[in-house]
């Protein structure tokens, strides 16, 4: 069974990133017992927030993964990295604004 005190190390970098990233856009949070050592961050509709996020995170541009979702009409970002012992992944969602401006052509 996971305990609460399993999840200290994204709990701590959550702490360190809200004291050392305060003025960046606040991205939807996650953690789970079952991956104790993993803090998700989430930006929704903003792919600026998501590269300030990267930038800040130190995940290299090259390191993305580009998808999409919902049929094509959704982008997904991912990167992650390793910060003070803990496993952090960053997600970005945005409208694939390319499959829209193909569909008003």
């Amino acid at each position: 069974m996971t305990t609460f005190a399993d999840l200290s190390r994204p709990l701590a970098l959550l702490r360190l990133l809200s004291a050392d990233h305060p003025d960046l856009t606040a991205p939807h949070v996650g953690m789970s017992p079952h991956h104790p050592h993993c803090l998700t961050l989430s930006v929704h509709g903003d792919l600026g927030g998501f590269e300030a996020w990267r930038e800040a995170l130190d995940i290299a541009p090259e390191a993305v993964r580009h998808n999409t979702q919902s049929g094509g009409t959704t982008l997904v970002l991912t990167g992650s990295a390793t910060i003070a012992d803990a496993h952090v992944e960053l997600v970005g969602y945005a409208p694939n604004l390319a499959l829209v401006a193909a569909a008003v052509a």
